[in-house]
């Protein structure tokens, strides 16, 4: 008898000691050995069935905890990687539920992307198990006996930031009360309504600039204040040995190769860096530097900074690995250090500032370079320009949300006798 199959008597012996104390000392007056108890067991001699039962477990097969995260994730950013990561921590299947556009128009106001590309954004992170589109931005006790009966769920989760309606009250009281609702830490330096803000002003700071072009101003001395643009995120290695794989290829791997600014990470680089993936084993991605970005497209790129990019192209199901702050120029002993069998590039792509050197001239001298048409025609410019279309809008949607949040904090402070 082997170990595994007598695990429930070593189950017995710590949940009932007395019981198994007494079964021992009956065995030895009885004269059976002992070691049945051991490795060597007795087949002939079992144990009465009510007491063997008492000690064991069924062994079938342990039901997979599955939990629930819901959001607009609208402008996905590494914060909403890591809620998701958070929230797969704490069970073994996530599924996370997409706020429909018309529930975001009457709760917050009009969404920056579509249905389409918040789906691309959240399906491709490798966190998500199942998503629900269309799912309402209040738990009510319907929706939650949906998720429960129909979706198996047991547990709902959310940050601990609050969430309110516009009446006010708790978007997930419902869950609440009923003691299935988990909570996870906020991911500090970074919000929607802050990446807004980044974008607002980097484009005005542009059209200022264009503006000036023509006049006395260099614009090399009036132009190039990025102060706005500064990042609250502080990168550890922890958060980056959190998001990555922890796996490098294989001996035999065909490894493929882009590269980018990856700024406001969007559903034309999720669809881009799926297509890429398909054509090799291992798919590595370069990641430029604040810097490089800032030359190539000029001084108001990029919007989110390098670990920042970093972290949301990480968080991707379809990325192996990536090099933070790679060069522009993929060089033959880039190439051969990191054994790359394929180099490839999309055919939509911000306009860049004028260059005398094909960053890709050496991939293509030796035949690994390849063109990939671009599933999508978004880009980060083209993003920026629908906040800019709805200014006002975003304006008294962050506005409307501050006023919230500070009335919150103030209630449960005033609740708390603090």
């Amino acid at each position: 008898m082997d170990y595994e199959s007598n695990s429930w008597i070593w189950e017995g012996v710590y949940y009932y000691p007395h019981l198994f104390g007494g079964l021992m000392v009956t065995a030895a007056l009885l004269g059976l050995s002992t070691s049945y108890f051991g490795v060597i067991g007795v087949p002939s001699l079992p144990l009465p069935c009510s007491w063997y039962n008492l000690g064991k477990k069924k062994k079938t097969g342990k039901r997979r905890v599955r939990v629930y995260m819901d959001g607009c994730f609208d402008l996905m950013h590494y914060g909403h990687a890591n809620a998701l990561r958070q929230a797969k921590a704490l069970g073994d299947e996530l599924v996370v539920g997409l706020v429909s556009d018309e529930e975001i128009v009457a709760n917050k106001g009009p969404p920056v992307l579509s249905m389409d590309e918040r789906l691309a954004l959240v399906s491709g992170l490798k966190w998500v198990d199942e998503v629900i589109t269309d799912a309402p931005y209040a738990i009510t006790e319907t929706f939650l006996n949906r998720l429960f009966h129909e979706y198996n769920i047991d547990y709902v989760i959310h940050g601990d930031d609050p969430c309110l309606l516009p009446d006010g009250t708790d978007a997930y009281a419902a869950a609440k009360k009923a003691g299935r609702y988990k909570q996870i830490k906020r991911t500090e330096g970074v919000s929607s309504t802050d990446i807004v803000g980044r974008i607002m002003s980097s484009l005005k700071e542009q059209k200022i600039c264009e503006d000036r072009n023509g006049t006395d101003v260099k614009p090399q001395e009036e132009c190039q204040s990025k102060v706005s643009h500064i990042s609250q995120f502080l990168p550890t290695s922890r958060r980056i040995v959190q998001f990555s794989n922890g796996k490098g290829p294989g001996p035999n791997a065909r490894i493929v190769y882009i590269d980018g600014a990856f700024d406001l990470f969007h559903a034309g680089h999720v669809q881009m860096l799926k297509r890429a993936r398909e054509l090799g084993d291992f798919l590595l991605v370069g990641i430029h530097s604040d810097e490089t970005v800032s030359e190539n497209r000029g001084n108001h790129y990029p919007i989110m900074h390098l670990h920042e990019r970093s972290l949301s192209v990480l968080a991707s199901r379809y990325v192996d690995e990536v090099i933070i702050g790679a060069p522009l120029e993929i060089t033959k002993d880039m190439i051969t250090t990191f054994n790359i069998s394929l180099v490839v590039h999309g055919t939509v792509a911000e306009k860049s500032l004028p260059s005398e050197k094909d960053p890709y001239e050496v991939p293509k001298s030796i035949g690994i370079f390849r063109l990939l048409e671009s599933p999508k025609d978004i880009t980060t410019t083209s993003v920026a320009q629908r906040i800019m279309a709805n200014h006002d809008a975003y304006v008294k949607r962050n506005a409307k949300k501050a006023k919230s949040e500070k009335r919150y904090y103030e209630e449960r402070k005033y609740v708390s006798g603090d």
